[in-house]
């Protein structure tokens, strides 16, 4: 069996079949996101390796929203490491990286209505897809809402990363509370898991980000 496929065994834990996909996904994503609350530039490269086993593994567990947003990320994790390693002269920090800040409150509100609005709209696209497309998608997708939820608000969150503003981490903190229990559902424990730590790595990188901008605003 292929090393992408869900049901290739790379070990059992208390009866748990854990596949090479999920693992080796699942740990590149850890290590990617504790080295963002680091504001650790490494946490792109060894991001677009997360995100493109996890392409395949949401696939094969009829999380279809969530695949899309692999490919997002994939884009998105590019785009990440070319902002903060060209930052502007006036953005600069004192690794020639770019700095930390906060957004303002119009600009939140704003990306937050729109995170609401394109939910809504996936989901109702996510419920119909073995519909529409039953050669692509022969189940329906699993929590059409929920799931689109994460999708969207998770590109919210990311271009708010992209950006090193300080609240892209309490989006990241609510995305993580919903797909913990999403994943959980869907029998994929290894991941849901990993959310669950995901959901103090992100209060941990509001802490941190906020005090570097402290730092900041001090000097």
């Amino acid at each position: 069996m292929s090393f992408l496929d869900i049901n290739n065994t790379f070990f059992t834990v208390l009866d748990y079949p854990m596949s090479y996909l999920e693992f080796f996904g699942t740990l590149a994503g850890g290590l990617a996101v504790w080295l963002s609350a680091k504001g650790n530039i490494w946490s792109w490269p060894i991001g677009l390796v997360n995100v493109t086993l996890f392409f395949f593994l949401f696939y094969q567990v009829q999380l279809y929203p969530d695949m899309f947003l692999q490919a997002f990320f994939f884009v998105t994790n590019l785009m990440g490491w070319w902002r903060w390693s060209h930052p502007a002269v006036q953005e600069a920090d004192d690794k020639h990286e770019l700095r930390i800040s906060f957004m303002s409150a119009r600009w939140l509100k704003l990306f937050l209505i729109i995170g609401l609005a394109g939910t809504l709209l996936m989901g109702s696209f996510a419920e119909n897809l073995h519909v529409q497309f039953p050669s692509l998608f022969s189940l329906p997708s699993a929590f059409p809402y929920a799931d689109s939820f994460v999708t969207v608000m998770s590109i919210v969150a990311t271009y708010l990363m992209v950006q090193k503003k300080v609240e892209c981490w309490l989006v990241w903190l609510v995305v993580d509370v919903v797909a913990t229990y999403m994943y959980f559902q869907k029998g994929i424990l290894f991941v849901a898991v990993e959310y669950l730590i995901f959901c103090f790595i992100a209060a941990y990188g509001f802490f941190t980000w906020w005090r570097a901008y402290k730092n900041y605003a001090a000097a």
